[in-house]
């Protein structure tokens, strides 16, 4: 049992120093964003709980004079949001086939800018001058390169 953990330890040492090429670095992104994609909708946690009766109702609508009828909704505006939902790519789509004449999302372009390319921290956001050896992410001190490491940059081994 413990050759097992001890050898499962040295193959992560041998990942956790390799440096990685810029292709292997495209897959590392490419995954994450597909995890985060995938992460991104998920079903209300909260969702399938029951008010009590004894719950305290709060009301911000202001009541109406001579009782009119109210409507009841059957789903809400999120349910529709959720069961017609879209990927970015099928929004983009349906963008061009909206307004095929420029200007729209794909024919917009900016000419390049004549300041020097701005680097900024992967974990804080401040500007940073150092890059992580096997991922190429930006850090700005120490502290930063830790979080990295700890939160990032093994996670997504290729």
């Amino acid at each position: 049992m413990a050759s097992k953990t001890a050898e499962k330890k040295s193959r992560r040492d041998v990942n956790a120093g390799r440096v990685l090429d810029e292709a292997a670095r495209r897959r590392r992104v490419r995954k994450a964003l597909e995890a985060l994609e995938q992460d991104n909708f998920h079903d209300d946690p909260h969702g399938d709980l029951v008010m009590s009766k004894k719950a305290p109702k709060f009301s911000d609508q202001l009541e109406t004079r001579g009782g009119g009828r109210k409507k009841k909704h059957k789903h809400s505006a999120e349910y529709y949001k959720q069961k017609y939902r879209k990927t970015f790519s099928q929004l983009v789509e349906e963008g061009q086939l909206a307004h095929p004449d420029p200007p729209n999302y794909l024919s917009a372009q900016a000419e390049p800018s004549k300041m020097p390319e701005r680097h900024f921290c992967a974990v804080c956001g401040f500007p940073s001058n150092y890059t992580c050896i096997q991922c190429g992410t930006r850090y700005c001190c120490v502290r930063c390169l830790g979080t990295h490491k700890d939160t990032r940059c093994l996670k997504w081994t290729a």
